[in-house]
């Protein structure tokens, strides 16, 4: 973050950047964990070519099947975004998507995806109903 600040930047006052530190602080939360866990999955980001390519920004591979996981700044979700994971869904390859946002509840969209806030990272009380 103090490079971002040095670069007058600041990630509370600029959406573009919180974004990106959002994203990379999600990242370098499940790869560590993923590399520790007993399947050991291939992670990678993934992009479609062309002129409007959708991107998922973490995808997870083991045996082959994908786990997708997006990351938004937002505090709500709606279908728009959605659309890498959408993209990535028609892979047979994919089991399970998630957008990982700033909110703080776990919803369940058609064609196994979830909204999971970022809480859930590292607070397993974000998965118990109430």
């Amino acid at each position: 973050m103090q490079t971002l600040l040095s670069k007058g930047r600041d990630p509370q006052q600029d959406p573009f950047a919180f974004g990106g530190l959002l994203e990379s602080f999600v990242v370098n939360q499940i790869v560590p964990a993923a590399q520790w866990s007993r399947t050991h999955p291939d992670c990678f980001y993934w992009r479609e070519s062309g002129a409007k390519p959708k991107e998922v920004d973490l995808v997870l591979a083991h045996r082959g099947q994908l786990v997708c996981i997006e990351v938004k700044s937002a505090s709500t979700v709606t279908r728009e975004d959605f659309k890498g994971l959408a993209a990535l869904a028609r892979d047979p390859r994919f089991h399970r998507g998630y957008l990982v946002y700033t909110g703080s509840t776990i919803m369940r969209w058609p064609g196994n995806l979830w909204a999971l806030p970022v809480s859930a990272l590292w607070h397993p009380a974000a998965f118990e109903r109430e």
